[in-house]
């Protein structure tokens, strides 16, 4: 089956790139992590729904009927994936956090397999490999130090991002803005439990949760799901280091967070293990082993649940 995977490669490329802002709000509101995510997922929450009404015509009920299992697996797990990646964010480094995250390829791969039978080549394999070792520069110099959560819950994220992306390509068809709206609102009810007077907090906190919520993470999220449909996951989660880079850069220029020279060298490895799982595959056969499922075959009696 070929396809051209440019598509996929870009729109991954805009999700993370909009994502990578979210460390940059995150310290910018001073708030803890619980209370960003669960004003974020308060905000999210209607954007997503008007913007299924708006592309798919609405009826999310329906929507959600078709694909019960799958949308509350990656309900599920966008909430798991977010709540982690904002707490990392309050106890650690940005520039470990987002290149610990840049590891995603390496459980999208081994996912893919399992759950798809889709096969990754020996380039993205070289390039997952390079990926590795730029990772473990990055966060050699955190081991020991208190910053060690932070780097576990980063760790987190990429594991529940990582299988998200391969359940989001098994079902290409289904609604993902039903599926992030299903996000939000279970990060709101896991945040709600452990929020800290959330709306006692000044101008700048709520400017910042605002534009999160409403513009940058949707948005980037919305673009990222949609990556899935043209490439495998694997090669996906290969553009996570465009928010290594970018996140970095938002932090030595808005906080003065000068990253250290494991970071400058890690996060160049990282971009070079990127380049070489890409280069010359825009349309490269997909070696799929399990055909993903589509709207037409739940239709005609193929039930995903």
């Amino acid at each position: 089956m070929r396809i051209d995977r440019r598509k996929g490669w870009g729109l991954a490329a805009l999700g993370m790139l909009l994502v990578s802002t979210d460390s940059y709000f995150i310290r910018l509101s001073e708030l803890n992590g619980w209370n960003v995510a669960f004003l974020v997922g308060c905000l999210s929450l209607p954007v997503h729904l008007v913007a299924q009404r708006v592309v798919d015509g609405g009826k999310p009920l329906a929507a959600f009927r078709q694909y019960r299992r799958p949308l509350l697996i990656v309900g599920a797990l966008s909430a798991v994936s977010q709540i982690s990646f904002i707490t990392a964010v309050t106890k650690t480094n940005v520039s470990n956090v987002v290149v610990i995250v840049a590891a995603a390829p390496v459980i999208a791969a081994i996912v893919g397999r399992i759950m798809l039978g889709e096969r990754t080549s020996r380039q993205v394999w070289l390039a997952i490999l390079i990926t590795i070792a730029g990772v473990v520069i990055v966060v050699s110099g955190s081991v020991g130090e208190p910053n060690l959560v932070g780097d576990f819950l980063a760790l987190v994220a990429i594991v529940a991002f990582a299988i998200n992306m391969n359940v989001w390509r098994r079902y290409s068809d289904m609604s993902r803005f039903v599926g992030l709206a299903l996000a939000a609102m279970i990060a709101i009810v896991i945040a709600v439990w452990f929020i800290d007077n959330p709306f006692g907090h000044d101008q700048r906190a709520y400017f910042s949760v605002a534009c999160m919520g409403l513009v940058f993470n949707p948005m980037g999220r919305i673009a990222h799901t949609n990556a899935p449909r043209f490439a495998p996951a694997a090669e996906i989660a290969l553009f996570v280091p465009v928010e290594t880079l970018a996140a970095t850069a938002w932090a030595w220029i808005a906080f003065s967070e000068k990253p250290v020279v494991a970071t400058f060298v890690g996060g160049g490895i990282v971009i070079f293990g990127m380049m070489v799982g890409t280069y010359g595959r825009a349309s490269a056969p997909i070696d799929l082993g399990r055909e993903t499922v589509s709207r037409d075959e739940v239709t005609q009696g193929m039930d995903p649940t």
